[in-house]
């Protein structure tokens, strides 16, 4: 955990969010910027910088956030959606603890940004 880490604030209940799935290894909750209908945010509860980080040391976890991914949409009834992972700052990566973006309910466009 990094204390200085808003999502690391995030699992260890420091901060209030709305949580819809909580794992062992894996917490997902709504966005509070939401893009899309449905927006919501997964997130290992170990701190990795990076979706790169996150394959490189821990597969597994990254596997599970991809099935959270996919079973959250799901739960919010939407079979289609986004997943999204920036990676470094000029990519759109604000807090630096990987997480995915899951977007849904509404036509994606493409490119995005």
């Amino acid at each position: 955990m990094d204390s200085d880490c808003l999502f690391c604030r995030v699992v260890s209940r420091d901060l209030p969010v709305d949580v819809v799935h909580e794992g062992e290894r894996v917490l997902a909750f709504r966005d509070i910027d939401p893009q899309a209908p449905t927006h919501l945010l997964v997130i290992p509860r170990a701190h990795h910088p990076s979706v790169a980080d996150l394959a490189e040391n821990d597969p597994l976890t990254l596997a599970e956030l991809a099935t959270v991914a996919r079973a959250v949409a799901r739960a919010d009834g939407h079979d289609e959606f986004r997943l999204v992972f920036n990676t470094g700052a000029r990519s759109g990566q604000s807090v630096f603890h990987v997480h995915g973006h899951v977007l849904a309910g509404r036509d994606m466009t493409w490119p995005p940004g």
